[in-house]
């Protein structure tokens, strides 16, 4: 019998295909968690994006389950104990959507530095004289401090470092220093935000992680510098956030992922200043895309064949690096 794995979102079309080869894939009505769990009893694997969740309910309903598959880094919209407790290997795709991620986080710096949202308005609302307020800062020669060392911090920093000439602090207390990535300095997050005129967040959503950039923190950050957060949304306070950028604590944010997604039309982030928003797409080009969807599906199809995965996630006893 063939196995059938369960897909919350579609993936893209290598994935998809890699897994029809061996199995029957099933796509979810919507990632609604009722409507998941209404497959669980049936299912051998599930790969969840990042909008759907599997709770302990759905690992009790499924006895036949053998391993979910994270397509993406974060697994906080995984019941690892509950996976865990039921024998079920979880695997993600560390590294493989890290160029991607890296790259976004890049272009916000450069359009926050530069203003260019705020050109673009002017232009459009044919107010030529912005272009002598409107300048803005070089990135090169500025510090960033990246909070999170793992394979997307570490790419963030080597573009920082090479191709920009940047200062770059590090904050990771799970990495020791200089291991395996660019020559960058490890600080204190106290440090790290005192020194930095570019904050940038990747680390996985944990109970640790909640809210690690709050209003001491970014009061602790210097009055012209920028925040970017592509990790996960509550990871930053978005209302103590909003309220540092009404009352110039910092001077800008780019955010690419919110503590509700979508956020709702109320919430404080959506009109506060100097912010440039984007609907958690950092890691959604085509290029990770394919390599995210087949290294996936790989590891899934490894696991149901009895094999390793390549990136299983460590067991919750087990405390990883920042990714």
């Amino acid at each position: 019998m063939r196995p059938v794995v369960l897909l919350s979102e579609p993936i893209h079309p290598d994935g998809h295909r890699l897994l029809e080869q061996r199995a029957t894939v099933t796509l979810a009505a919507s990632v609604d968690p009722a409507s998941l769990l209404e497959h669980a009893e049936r299912v051998d694997a599930v790969i969840l994006r990042a909008r759907g969740r599997l709770d302990r309910a759905f690992f009790r309903r499924a006895p036949r389950l053998k391993v979910v598959g994270r397509y993406g880094v974060g697994v906080d919209n995984v019941d690892l104990d509950a996976a865990a407790e039921h024998g079920v290997t979880v695997v993600n795709t560390a590294g493989l959507n890290a160029q991607s991620v890296a790259e976004h986080t890049i272009a916000m710096m450069f359009a926050l530095a530069r203003r260019l949202h705020r050109q673009d308005r002017a232009v459009r609302e044919r107010d030529w004289s912005a272009r002598d307020t409107l300048g803005g800062s070089e990135l090169a020669g500025a510090t960033v401090g990246v909070i999170g060392f793992g394979s997307i911090g570490r790419a963030v920093a080597a573009i920082c470092l090479r191709g920009l000439g940047m200062r770059v602090l590090y904050h990771d207390p799970f990495r020791a220093a200089g291991a395996d990535g660019p020559a960058a300095s490890p600080v204190s997050l106290d440090d790290l935000l005192r020194h930095s005129d570019v904050v940038s967040v990747h680390v996985p959503l944990t109970p640790q992680t909640r809210h690690l950039v709050g209003a001491a923190q970014l009061r602790a950050m210097r009055r012209h510098a920028l925040l970017i957060n592509v990790s996960r949304g509550a990871v930053v306070d978005e209302d103590a956030l909003a309220a540092a950028l009404a009352d110039g604590t910092i001077a800008g944010a780019g955010l690419d992922v919110f503590a509700q997604e979508p956020p709702e039309p109320s919430t404080p982030i959506l009109s506060a200043p100097n912010t440039l928003l984007t609907p958690h797409s950092a890691a959604l080009t085509e290029q990770a895309a394919r390599r995210v969807s087949v290294g996936v599906a790989t590891d899934v199809l490894a696991v149901l064949d009895g094999l390793p995965a390549v990136r299983a996630v460590p067991k919750p006893t087990t405390t990883g690096s920042v990714t």
